[in-house]
């Protein structure tokens, strides 16, 4: 019966039966005989008819409203629920100094929006994420900004930047940072993560020979190593790590300081389910958050 829904909307629209047909492709005879149909189907006459004329009377008038929403309606049935991708797993990657923190809120966010779905979040380093993404093991890969160009179908989006700092025992005097980093045992960023390339490129850069002692990825291990005396290291001022740990203090790299960029790294939209956009809007939410708290993070660290 919505073919002949549809007909009875036409004529409306159109005033008669004949510039109705013109419009939907049917003959004068068949709209009237689909017209007839449907006032049989409802026990009730749409129009008055008078001699070639016919005007709609007031139960067509009542009828006409009722039509348009039923027809609105079938040609929604095809339509997926409005949450309907919003269901199952969604897979995320994501660096360990971000899972308590900018992970932690996007997610809790994101269930509050999106209680039916499920999340799985896998550790890892960021070049390891970035290759678990090509292979569509994970949707969203939380990590620090490639050093390199990116593969066309992937997007970036950034989210917070960490400046470096010297993190230094208490135990050692001193703030001229150069002079530190060559007369202390180096704790290293490694070098096989993003991050510790970008220590690799800074040292090289300002002409730095180091001693090294040890060569770690976690942070917070960088962080608490230097806690225990047994030497300096370079490492992003995390949010998930301030306020420092006793036992240790930052010296600020002052006009030399350089940033690591943490983003989202995902296909681009058309290759990925609607959920990964949410999660990354969420991201972006919690992320402003962490904006707001940045400036004070270095006097909350102590840094100097």
């Amino acid at each position: 019966m919505i073919s002949e829904l549809k007909t009875f909307i036409a004529v409306c629209k159109h005033g008669t039966f004949a510039a109705a047909g013109e419009r939907i492709g049917l003959t004068q005879s068949a709209v009237s005989s689909q017209i007839r149909r449907l006032e049989e189907s409802l026990g009730f006459e749409l129009f008055d008819r008078t001699g070639r004329s016919a005007t709609l009377n007031e139960r067509g008038q009542g009828t006409l409203e009722r039509a348009k929403e039923i027809c609105a309606l079938y040609e929604k049935l095809g339509d997926a629920p409005d949450d309907a991708s919003l269901n199952g797993l969604l897979r995320i990657g994501a660096i360990a100094s971000a899972q308590p923190t900018l992970l932690a809120r996007a997610l809790e966010r994101l269930r509050q929006i999106h209680p039916r779905v499920r999340v799985h979040v896998a550790p890892g380093v960021s070049m390891h994420l970035m290759d678990d993404l090509d292979t569509g093991k994970i949707d969203a890969a939380l990590i620090i900004r490639p050093p390199f160009g990116m593969l066309p179908d992937l997007t970036w989006q950034p989210l917070v930047q960490e400046p470096f700092v010297l993190v230094v025992p208490n135990s050692v005097r001193g703030k001229d940072w150069r002079t530190l980093i060559q007369t202390q045992p180096f704790l290293r960023y490694d070098r096989g993560s993003f991050g510790g390339r970008m220590v690799e490129g800074f040292l090289r850069l300002e002409g730095l020979s180091v001693n090294d002692a040890v060569e770690i990825d976690e942070i917070a291990g960088l962080i608490h190593l230097a806690s225990k005396g047994l030497g300096v290291a370079l490492v992003p001022l995390v949010e998930a790590h301030v306020p420092l740990p006793p036992g240790v203090r930052a010296v600020s790299l002052g006009e030399f300081t350089f940033y690591r960029e943490i983003g989202l790294l995902r296909r681009k939209p058309r290759l990925t389910p609607p959920i990964v956009a949410q999660f990354a809007e969420c991201l972006l939410e919690a992320s402003q958050g962490a904006q707001r708290t940045q400036a004070g993070r270095k006097k909350a660290s102590g840094a100097r």
